[in-house]
């Protein structure tokens, strides 16, 4: 999966825009994950629109609150905005977690050829294995950003078919990425027929609330 990044630079999207500037560093934010590029701009009203789905999609998908494997997503933007200064303006509202490529990456364009996007917003989900998780062409990336990940419970069972388990897991029982979710919803019920909720409360991701693009 970091072979497709190989000899580039990856920014996190934080305060102090980090650099992933060497091979082990993109390798270990990158490897046995579910990645997702993510084709946009911050000028396009369709992306503008789409955001908020990605961003909740995101934020619950890296949250231990709600999914057992939280580390095992990443999102790469790939900007197609025309100047740098579009760029931080979109970026300036997306999860910190998000990564990027430098505005002046040629590889940014390079990428868009090689997945066939020809229209925004679009979205290409690659497997831990490299896979593309969904088909070529335009059209069946924009079904997939707008249609199947609009409903993130059902991209979580897509995540858990098609993770590698990390080694530290390979001895326990596998378990369903919406467990946590069935367990969640049945605290509420419980609560709500004014049973006493011996888990206690949730926690919230460390992005705070949803709002954004897949």
């Amino acid at each position: 999966m970091a072979s497709l990044f190989s000899g580039r630079v990856l920014i996190r999207n934080n305060s102090d825009q980090d650099e992933l500037d060497t091979e082990a560093e993109v390798s270990r934010r990158l490897e046995n994950r579910l990645v997702l590029l993510f084709f946009g701009a911050g000028a396009c009203p369709q992306c503008q629109a789409f955001v908020p789905i990605l961003k909740d999609f995101f934020v619950r998908l890296t949250d231990e609150f709600y999914v057992l494997r939280a580390a095992q997503l990443a999102l790469v933007y790939v900007s197609q905005d025309p100047t740098e200064e579009q760029q931080d303006l979109f970026l300036k509202d997306m999860p910190k977690k998000w990564l990027f490529l430098p505005f002046e990456d040629d590889l940014r364009r390079d990428l868009g050829r090689q997945f066939s996007v020809e229209r925004l917003p679009a979205v290409v989900v690659l497997k831990p294995d490299g896979d593309v998780l969904t088909r070529d062409g335009a059209d069946e990336i924009q079904r997939l950003g707008t249609a199947c990940f609009s409903n993130w419970q059902e991209a979580a069972e897509v995540l858990d078919r098609n993770f590698l388990l990390p080694e530290d897991l390979e001895d326990q029982e596998p378990r369903s990425l919406t467990e946590c979710l069935r367990r969640r919803k049945y605290r509420v019920e419980k609560a709500a027929r004014g049973g006493r909720d011996p888990g206690g409360g949730g926690g919230g991701g460390e992005e705070g609330g949803a709002g954004g693009l897949f």
